[in-house]
């Protein structure tokens, strides 16, 4: 586009990274044997600051030292001045048309972070662990009448608040409707109920209900009216309703309540088994799922606009087939829990009347809502506290291609950069955030401005290492770009990275490529010595004017010119039109391989080459 001529604005910027920023910034306080908690708020900032422009410049150099064309005197952050108030600006209009609300939910949380995650920060992995059989006793009943019961997490059991079986379940329909006693729980009786949820082949057929920390659970205790209780601190260790183990560990309650089970006769079993765990993208620690008081945003509506906007053509994803993914997120989706347990990000813009915790007004300052508390009846000197929890980093980033370029503040003006150039052309971003980001940044754009943000959506793949294994710290296997530029230039890796790259797929990098297009580019470097070395050798600035191209040659110069000028001419417009082609048709390596090809066979080794035998032997030609 630029070098037809077009306006392209390509604007650099970061996120402010919430949990990777502040987990990095605990480590640090941690060793230097202090806490956030022990610094407090404005210190940890503070920090975390510091912290941010060490890294943010590391992101902008690497990107500076690849040549990105971008106008870096628009670079942006996600908390500046002016994005942090679109950022409060988006959370009350929102609040307004009834798309956010705070609710007590089922969420993932990860105790060393404290705080809730998404879904989508959540990996799961294949660990062994066991499977506890143990007996539910029935009350009232012998010693042998009890439920057997398998589970894999025996700390949960003094949350449970009923037993399940399914109800063609022959061997227990005998028991639904009657109650047995929760183990180690001080003669707690819970009812056994009927559902056909329950797989009657996966333990022991009765399954154990504990909604205050089981997502499916949680399901069926809403669906039967059960108890929630809650047994776990948000550190993961054990609270009060846990009773005799409170203050424990998790893991070393689990421990600790076997062996009490065990000693009061209640075990039956415990075998090996492969379990998929649950653990924080971020962190690493087992995520535990409690019910918790968030804030949320209603995703339905929003996300039918998305699902629409793909569905019309309004967004186009290329390559086609993660359009599946698309359509499968948005037909599926939850309310986005947007509130973070964390002190780096913006706060969520909501203040508490007095010692309310239910009274709350949301507004874009301080001034404002003192203005709608007032508004409410309440005294001009009423305590007015601002939320704690800060918003989910990914709020900001969907926010992106039109607060960046001036919204909210010039919705109004056809004149400005919002105008101008919201919706932009094409977003270019990996397919491991198509939902992360793409999908918010489609729902916010739509709902807030009524546009869809971008027309396409190119999916790159991930960069890999040679092995095809994802780059790690851990694993010694990242390339640094930096240091890559150091030793084989910029124009190496990124035409590596250009002719390398299929439309969603995976790049595995290695140095035997990097090494032969560093060798490529020293081949054009060559070329074009030749041309100023001897083409252009003593021509003044007037016959060098005359050499500028400012539009497509005629029938008469062409004409004009010797055999093999015409020849490379003619290849050169063919290769013009077929990357032009590719280009528009986003397939960009084989728009860099006709590139190469032509520059390397054609120019260089056929051009150059009989140029050369005609300057230094006068076998004709001028």
């Amino acid at each position: 586009h630029r070098m037809r001529g077009r306006p392209v604005l390509w604007l650099p910027g970061t996120d402010h990274a919430g949990i990777a920023t502040q987990l990095q910034v605990e480590k640090q306080l941690l060793a230097e044997g202090t806490s956030r908690e022990e610094v407090g708020r404005d210190e940890f900032l503070s920090r975390t600051w510091t912290y941010k422009e060490e890294q943010g410049g590391h992101i902008t150099r690497q990107l500076r030292s690849l040549g990105a064309s971008a106008d870096w005197s628009r670079e942006r952050f996600t908390m500046d001045p002016e994005l942090s108030d679109a950022v409060s600006e988006a959370f009350v209009r929102l609040h307004e048309k009834g798309l956010v609300y705070r609710g007590e939910y089922m969420v993932n949380w990860a105790p060393l972070l404290k705080t809730a995650v998404s879904d989508l920060e959540v990996e799961y992995s294949e660990e062994e662990g066991k499977l506890y059989y143990f007996k539910y006793m029935v009350e009232g009943g012998g010693e042998e009448d009890y439920l057997p019961v398998a589970t894999t997490r025996p700390e949960t059991i003094v949350g449970d608040t009923a037993v399940c079986v399914h109800p063609e379940d022959e061997r227990f329909k005998h028991l639904i409707g009657k109650s047995v006693v929760v183990p180690m729980s001080g003669g707690r009786a819970i009812p056994i109920i009927a559902d056909e949820y329950v797989d009657m082949e996966f333990g022991t057929g009765a399954l154990k209900i504990t909604p205050g920390h089981d997502p499916n659970d949680y399901a069926l205790g809403k669906k039967y009216d059960l108890e929630i209780i809650n047994v776990m601190n948000k550190d993961a260790t054990m609270n009060g309703n846990a009773g005799a183990y409170e203050g424990m560990d998790r893991f070393e309650c689990r421990e600790k309540l076997w062996s009490d089970m065990e000693k009061e006769g209640l075990v039956i079993k415990a075998d090996p088994h492969t379990q998929r765990v649950p653990r924080s993208q971020r962190g690493g620690e087992i995520i535990e799922p409690l019910v918790s008081s968030q804030w949320f945003v209603k995703t339905e509506g929003m996300g039918a606009k998305a699902l629409k906007a793909v569905e019309d053509g309004d967004i186009k994803i290329v390559p086609q087939r993660f359009e599946k993914i698309w359509n499968n997120w948005l037909t599926d989706i939850h309310d986005w829990c947007v509130s973070r347990q964390l002190w780096w990000g913006h706060r969520i813009p909501v203040w508490y009347v007095g010692d309310s915790e239910s009274e709350y007004v949301v507004a874009r300052n301080d001034e404002e809502a003192r203005e709608k508390a007032t508004a409410l009846g309440h005294p001009e000197d009423t305590p007015l506290r601002q939320e704690e929890d800060v918003l989910d980093t990914w709020f900001s980033s969907g926010l992106w291609p039109f607060a960046t370029v001036g919204w909210p503040a010039a919705e109004n003006d056809p004149e400005s950069d919002l105008a101008r150039f919201y919706p932009g052309t094409c977003l270019e971003t990996g397919y491991d955030i198509l939902f992360f980001w793409v999908a918010r940044m489609a729902m916010m754009g739509l709902e807030l401005t009524g546009k869809a943000p971008f027309d396409v959506v190119y999916l790159h793949g991930l960069v890999r290492a040679p092995d095809g294994s994802k780059m790690s710290k851990t694993k010694g296997n990242v390339i640094d770009p930096l240091d890559t530029v150091e030793q084989y230039g910029a124009d190496s890796l990124r035409y590596s990275l250009v002719t390398g790259v299929t439309p969603g797929q995976d790049i595995p990098l290695n140095m035997e490529k990097l090494e032969a297009n560093r060798n490529f580019a020293n081949k054009l470097w060559n070329c074009c010595k030749f041309v100023t070395d001897n083409a252009l050798k003593g021509a003044d600035d007037e016959e060098l004017a005359k050499l500028g191209v400012s539009g497509p040659m005629s029938k008469e110069e062409f004409d004009s010119l010797s055999l093999p000028e015409r020849y490379i001419v003619s290849k050169c417009h063919d290769l013009v039109a077929s990357v032009t082609a590719d280009i528009e048709s986003y397939s960009l390596g084989a728009a860099g391989s006709r590139v190469y090809e032509f520059l390397w066979d054609q120019f260089a080794d056929w051009y150059i080459e009989i140029s050369k035998t005609r300057l230094y032997e006068g076998a004709g030609g001028d």
